[in-house]
Protein backbone atom coordinates (compact mmCIF):
# COMPACT_ATOMS: atom_id res chain seq x y z
CA UNK A 1 0.00 0.00 0.00
CA UNK A 2 1.34 3.82 -1.09
CA UNK A 3 1.23 6.40 0.92
CA UNK A 4 -1.47 7.98 -0.83
CA UNK A 5 -3.77 5.19 -0.11
CA UNK A 6 -2.86 4.73 3.72
CA UNK A 7 -3.62 9.09 3.65
CA UNK A 8 -6.88 8.38 2.21
CA UNK A 9 -7.82 5.54 5.05
CA UNK A 10 -6.34 7.78 7.32
CA UNK A 11 -8.88 10.70 6.26
CA UNK A 12 -11.93 7.96 5.92
CA UNK A 13 -11.40 6.48 9.23
CA UNK A 14 -11.18 10.46 10.72
CA UNK A 15 -14.50 11.44 8.72
CA UNK A 16 -16.73 8.22 10.72
CA UNK A 17 -14.66 8.93 14.08
CA UNK A 18 -16.17 12.24 13.88
CA UNK A 19 -19.28 11.17 12.27
CA UNK A 20 -19.66 9.21 15.25
CA UNK A 21 -18.76 11.85 18.08
CA UNK A 22 -21.46 14.29 16.38
CA UNK A 23 -23.66 11.42 16.32
CA UNK A 24 -23.17 11.00 20.09
CA UNK A 25 -22.80 13.93 21.31
CA UNK A 26 -26.39 15.13 19.79
CA UNK A 27 -27.71 11.89 21.50
CA UNK A 28 -26.20 12.86 24.54
CA UNK A 29 -27.21 16.84 23.97
CA UNK A 30 -30.91 15.83 23.19
CA UNK A 31 -31.32 14.04 26.69
CA UNK A 32 -29.88 16.41 28.49
CA UNK A 33 -32.27 18.72 27.08
CA UNK A 34 -35.01 16.63 27.73
CA UNK A 35 -33.98 16.41 31.36
CA UNK A 36 -33.96 20.58 31.45
CA UNK A 37 -36.93 20.46 29.73
CA UNK A 38 -38.76 18.08 31.90
CA UNK A 39 -37.95 20.41 34.77
CA UNK A 40 -39.97 23.17 33.64
CA UNK A 41 -42.29 21.13 32.77
CA UNK A 42 -42.55 19.66 36.56
CA UNK A 43 -41.74 15.87 35.43
CA UNK A 44 -39.17 14.34 37.49
CA UNK A 45 -37.53 10.86 37.84
CA UNK A 46 -38.81 7.91 35.54
CA UNK A 47 -41.60 11.12 33.83
CA UNK A 48 -38.50 13.15 33.42
CA UNK A 49 -36.34 10.37 32.19
CA UNK A 50 -39.59 9.18 29.28
CA UNK A 51 -39.88 12.87 28.56
CA UNK A 52 -35.76 12.81 27.80
CA UNK A 53 -36.11 9.68 25.66
CA UNK A 54 -38.79 11.43 23.57
CA UNK A 55 -36.94 13.93 22.94
CA UNK A 56 -33.81 12.07 22.01
CA UNK A 57 -36.71 10.49 19.49
CA UNK A 58 -38.24 13.80 18.28
CA UNK A 59 -34.61 14.10 16.43
CA UNK A 60 -35.18 11.23 13.86
CA UNK A 61 -37.82 12.92 12.12
CA UNK A 62 -35.86 15.17 10.12
CA UNK A 63 -31.91 16.63 9.24
CA UNK A 64 -30.89 19.12 11.72
CA UNK A 65 -32.27 20.45 14.73
CA UNK A 66 -35.37 21.86 14.56
CA UNK A 67 -37.53 18.86 15.20
CA UNK A 68 -36.04 18.69 18.91
CA UNK A 69 -36.97 22.65 18.91
CA UNK A 70 -40.41 22.02 17.83
CA UNK A 71 -40.55 19.03 20.31
CA UNK A 72 -39.77 21.43 23.11
CA UNK A 73 -41.44 24.59 22.04
CA UNK A 74 -44.99 22.39 21.23
CA UNK A 75 -44.74 21.30 24.74
CA UNK A 76 -43.30 24.76 26.27
CA UNK A 77 -47.02 26.17 24.86
CA UNK A 78 -49.14 23.29 25.59
CA UNK A 79 -48.05 23.98 29.14
CA UNK A 80 -47.69 27.94 29.09
CA UNK A 81 -44.27 27.79 30.28
CA UNK A 82 -43.06 31.52 29.46
CA UNK A 83 -39.31 30.44 27.80
CA UNK A 84 -38.24 32.66 24.42
CA UNK A 85 -37.21 30.74 21.61
CA UNK A 86 -33.85 32.12 21.87
CA UNK A 87 -33.10 30.56 25.54
CA UNK A 88 -34.52 27.31 24.14
CA UNK A 89 -31.99 27.57 21.70
CA UNK A 90 -28.96 28.96 23.75
CA UNK A 91 -29.64 25.67 26.14
CA UNK A 92 -29.51 23.33 22.87
CA UNK A 93 -26.29 24.79 21.97
CA UNK A 94 -24.64 25.38 25.38
CA UNK A 95 -25.82 21.71 26.60
CA UNK A 96 -24.35 20.22 22.83
CA UNK A 97 -20.96 22.28 24.21
CA UNK A 98 -21.47 20.09 27.22
CA UNK A 99 -21.86 16.99 25.76
CA UNK A 100 -18.91 17.19 23.69
CA UNK A 101 -17.07 18.30 26.65
CA UNK A 102 -18.15 14.55 28.35
CA UNK A 103 -17.66 12.68 25.61
CA UNK A 104 -13.90 14.18 25.30
CA UNK A 105 -13.67 13.40 29.10
CA UNK A 106 -14.87 10.29 28.45
CA UNK A 107 -17.83 11.31 31.44
CA UNK A 108 -20.46 10.62 29.06
CA UNK A 109 -23.52 8.25 30.50
CA UNK A 110 -26.08 7.96 27.64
Amino acid sequence: MDEFEKRGQAIEAKFAQDAELRFKAKARRNRLLGLWAAEHLGLSGPDAENYAKEVIKSDLQEPGDEDVFRKIRGDFDAQKIDLSDHRIRRTMNELLVRAFDEIGNGTENA
